[in-house]
């Protein structure tokens, strides 16, 4: 292997200057030789009757001649020559070029570059062949240019530069083959990730450096360095995240935030950046006055101030002000007022920190959208995106409504680039709305495992698509086992069904559960279609039909009360229901999704084509803040239900149940009513069912704190405080033994709690201890378990 020009080890720079000595050099001893006249004859013109080109195999004597620019007879001179052998050599297509002149024949002699014959790289481990030879423009069969391959060598070191091996090298190498033909090799060094050792900031007074350091994107190297991408040295995220500390500023009243710099300082070692933000937080400007004026006649201020959300004394946020221009626009379309534009006018109060906020209903200008083009998608449907506006042609333009489009087509996770732009149409009054998108795959294949301190190991196979077949929707299969339970789903959702604003969703499940905590087997096959839509911005409305059964079964040598053994003996059956479920979230702000509340209630009439009916409601309340300059996080969450039979009796597998972490502390079936049997002699206890219960509360207070550990282990504590109960069987008909905690009986737990996010996942690690409990129910002291999110 040697290097290419030659083996020689020099730049083609270096080899053109060398050869264009050469050429020039054998072509005036060659001249002085043959005409024996002064050396000032030189500088008279020459006359060749034939130009005789040598060494080229590929390349045809015309192009080169065409190149040279000399024709037979035409009389050139000694600088004519020169420059002819610059544009034959600048052609790109030769290795080498001699002119000399013999006699009344003028000799072009070339050496051709080579063609390449393959492109190998060698020493890469990180990333694969295919995902280098992308980026190259050396490819088999073509000819062999030494720049090209310089250029190629530094983009593989840029593709790891970008990965953060800042010091790899490349370097290119040829081994010549017959038939003037090359194998070309770049020869990787790759190196060790340069990660970041350390993030700080300076001038920073109200947030410490690990709350800023959880808000970027960009990570330390910590404790799972390996298997985190996220903290290596990016530029370009290091300048994604000045925006996000603009914005996490902005959005708690920090108006005057700005980053004055970035300075990243690389190791003497090259094997570490330590990264320093430099800012100025400013004060916190709260809401002042809020006004509303128009210039109009046919606008009432009044009426569009009380459409405002934003109150005197709120923490001024960017986002508030843009919320609160869509209320007053949207107002203004409902009401037919047409080019109504909302200008906000910000009056600063430094005295008091505050912003008077006024809001100017004025005329804009008159124009339509003219037409809506879309281009970039080749698998997702034009459909799929005009329902992102809000507008079709022929509408008032309203540039807001441009800049929400484009953030909804950004959130629907579909394209790796979208560009929303209006340029001027065909008349001054009329613009054309550009949509510029760039696909990226939208489907995933995921193996996994789960684990859980009640059923164990388990594995899992999921095959997911959110863009099925273009149309926007949602494609979810999902096959999972564990010891004694195996789970098979299919989820599928259309987002907007018969092409309006209709959430379409269809749930159709087969599980199968042996044993556990209950001891009897079942069999569960569930079918559930619902469609949703909004009711307001943050609120929701679902409608569901169900079919469901549930068959209980066990093997004759287990032991069981007088209900579960009533049950196991009921007759199997269709369980068919309708119902509803109301949602509330008070959070429509992306960078506020980790504080605010958010409300459910549902409720389920069942049982409609059988003698056991019922209607079965549930309610729900979960509420989260940040205090102490968002280092504490609290959360606290009431749940409720009710199944109350109008007809017939529940079963256990109907009636409420603690799993799923309801109650922390006790097993699945660990607290709630429960059947006895002794034995009448020995009084030793035969079977103890768990039944669950018609009814349960429960209220769950917690904390999350940071432990003091490095924040790029990902590692934080918490604390928590559990009390509930599950309660109320309805009929005890049938039993054969002693019933337990059929009424109303709280149970009480603390614990601790070790969030880790993980490659993985985010993780939790549950330590409890009951405050009280009572006799016959089962605790569990540990729990692990997949850490949910707000």
């Amino acid at each position: 292997m040697t290097k290419f020009l030659g083996g020689r080890g020099t730049s083609p720079a270096e080899s053109k200057s060398k050869l264009r000595g050469m050429g020039i050099a054998l072509f005036l001893s060659a001249t002085t030789a043959l005409t024996s006249v002064p050396l000032s004859v030189a500088a008279q013109s020459f006359r060749f009757n034939t130009v005789a080109i040598e060494g080229n195999q590929r390349i045809e004597d015309g192009t080169i001649l065409t190149y040279a620019g000399i024709s037979r007879g035409q009389s050139v001179s000694a600088g004519e020559l020169n420059a002819a052998y610059q544009r034959i050599l600048e052609s790109g297509l030769f290795e080498s070029v001699d002119i000399t002149p013999r006699g009344g024949t003028l000799v072009i002699e070339v050496k051709e570059f080579p063609t390449v014959n393959q492109v190998r790289i060698e020493g890469n481990r990180r990333l694969k062949d295919d995902d280098l030879l992308q980026f190259l423009d050396v490819k088999p069969r073509l000819v062999f240019d030494p720049a090209t391959a310089e250029k190629d060598a530094a983009t593989i070191a840029d593709v790891y530069n970008s990965r953060g091996r800042l010091a790899s090298r490349v370097t290119p190498k040829i081994i010549r083959r017959s038939d003037n033909r090359v194998d070309v090799v770049f020869e990787v060094f790759e190196g060790d990730i340069t990660e970041i050792e350390r993030i700080s900031f300076v001038g920073n007074a109200i947030y410490p450096d690990r709350r800023l350091r959880r808000v970027l994107t960009t990570k330390q190297a910590g404790l799972l360095r390996r298997f985190v991408q996220t903290d290596t040295f990016v530029e370009d995220r290091i300048e994604f995240d000045r925006q996000v500390l603009s914005d996490f500023y902005m959005s708690r009243g920090y108006v005057d935030f700005r980053v004055v710099g970035v300075n990243a300082e690389l190791a003497q070692e090259r094997d570490g950046y330590f990264i320093t933000f430099n800012i100025h937080e400013g004060d916190q400007f709260k809401v002042g006055q809020i006004t509303t004026t128009s210039n109009l006649s046919n606008v009432d201020p009044d009426e569009f101030q009380a459409e405002l959300k934003l109150t005197a004394g709120d923490i001024y946020t960017p986002t508030a002000i843009e919320n609160a221009i869509s209320r007053l626009e949207g107002l203004a379309n409902k009401k037919g007022l047409n080019f109504v534009r909302v200008e906000p006018r910000i009056s600063r109060n430094d005295r008091d920190l505050t912003l008077d906020v006024e809001f100017e209903l004025v005329r804009g200008p008159r124009v339509f959208v003219e037409r809506i083009d879309i281009e970039g998608n080749t698998t997702t449907q034009d459909q799929v995106l005009r329902r992102q506006f809000r507008i079709v042609e022929g509408d008032p333009f309203n540039p807001r409504e441009i800049r929400e489009t484009a953030e909804r087509i950004r959130a629907l996770g579909y394209f790796a680039n979208s560009d929303v732009r209006a340029r001027e149409g065909s008349r001054p009054d009329q613009v054309i709305v550009d949509v510029n998108v760039e696909e990226q795959p939208t489907g995933s294949l995921n193996f996994g495992g789960t684990y859980s301190t009640n059923s164990g190991l388990g594995l899992v196979v999921g095959l997911s698509e959110r863009n099925f077949l273009g149309r926007g929707q949602s494609v979810n299969v999902n096959v999972s086992g564990a010891e004694g339970a195996r789970i098979y789903s299919l989820q599928f959702t259309e987002p907007a069904l018969l092409g309006r604003e209709l959430r379409f969703s269809l749930d159709a499940t087969y599980a199968e559960n042996s044993g556990g905590a209950t001891n009897f087997d079942t069999e569960t096959l569930r079918f559930r279609p619902g469609i949703g839509f909004g009711l307001s911005e943050k609120s929701t409305l679902g409608l569901f039909v169900k079919a469901e059964r549930i068959s209980l079964s066990a093997d004759g040598d287990t032991a069981f009360g007088g209900i579960v053994t009533q049950e196991i003996a009921r007759e199997d059956e269709w369980d068919l229901g309708i119902g509803y479920s109301l949602n509330y979230d008070s959070r429509i702000n992306e960078l506020e999704r980790d504080r605010g509340y958010r409300l459910s209630f549902e409720q389920e009439a069942g049982g409609l084509n059988s003698d056991n009916s019922y209607i079965k409601t549930t309610a729900s309340a979960i509420a989260q803040t940040k205090v102490f300059n968002d280092e504490i996080t609290l959360r606290a969450s009431v749940e409720g239900g009710v199944l109350a039979f109008n007809k017939g009796s529940s079963r256990t597998v109907d009636r409420f149940q603690i799993s799923g972490g309801l109650i922390r502390g006790f097993q699945p079936d660990g607290i709630g009513p429960r059947e006895i049997v002794r034995n009448a002699t020995t009084n030793a206890i035969e079977s103890n069912d768990a039944l669950g219960g018609d009814k349960f509360a429960v209220a769950r207070f917690e904390a999350e704190f940071p432990l003091g550990l490095p924040e790029e282990y990902g590692i934080t504590g918490g604390v928590f405080y559990d009390i509930g109960s599950v309660w109320g069987l309805g009929s005890t008909t049938g039993a054969t033994g002693d019933i337990f905690y059929d009424d109303f009986t709280p149970r009480q737990v603390i614990g601790l709690s070790v969030f880790w996010t993980t490659p993985l996942g985010p993780l939790r690690f549950n330590w409890t201890q009951a405050l009280q409990k009572e006799e016959f129910d089962e605790e569990q002291t540990f729990n692990l378990t997949v850490s949910t999110q707000f």
